[in-house]
């Protein structure tokens, strides 16, 4: 089956939403929480998560890229430049390794229903070609490393098999922790 990985753009946020939200509940997660603090809610959604979601989709960069398993959404990467997700920006346990001007992978998902099929690896190699194509002078992601199987609950973290897998290499380690497990920086030189 053909994999293609696209930009998030208005016209592909039902797609978006039927991967991280599909019943669309209003306070389910919409991969907000590190890019807009409660006030820029209010203020682009009038405190409507997914309205405020739907507003970053016109910005440039859009905010993540959609997998797509022939026609059917079952990915999200949220991937952007540091400097446009503040959380991460001003995370003192999540802090720069050097003065690149890294984008940064916040979170993947892969559907219910479509899992272990490699959707993973080939969502983040796409989300890397779209950080390329903007100009991106590498990419990080801080996944965790696993003893066994990943608990399903911290999936958005990713592991550190699936960004070895998508070309990333281990540049150190961060300060936060994901289910009592440190988080890697894993870097994609382009």
């Amino acid at each position: 089956m053909d994999f293609e990985v696209r930009p998030l753009t208005p016209e592909r946020f039902d797609d978006f939403a039927d991967v991280i939200n599909p019943n669309r509940r209003a306070t389910h997660c919409w991969c907000l929480s590190h890019r807009l603090p409660a006030r820029s809610i209010e203020e682009l959604g009038g405190g409507d998560r997914g309205a405020a979601m739907h507003c970053l989709t016109q910005r440039d960069p859009a905010p993540g890229v959609i997998g797509y398993a022939g026609d059917v959404p079952v990915g999200w990467c949220s991937i952007s430049p540091r400097t446009d997700i503040p959380r991460l920006e001003s995370s003192k346990l999540i802090r720069p390794v050097d003065d690149v001007a890294v984008w940064s992978i916040i979170c993947t998902v892969v559907r219910g229903g479509h899992r272990r099929r490699g959707h993973a690896i080939r969502l983040i190699e796409g989300a890397v070609a779209y950080a390329a194509s903007r100009g991106a002078p590498a990419v990080e992601a801080h996944p965790v490393d696993p003893p066994g199987r990943m608990d399903i609950t911290m999936a958005f973290v990713g592991t550190r098999h699936m960004f070895e897998a998508a070309g990333f290499e281990v540049i150190g380690e961060t300060d936060a922790v994901a289910s009592r497990l440190p988080r890697l920086v894993m870097r994609k030189t382009l």
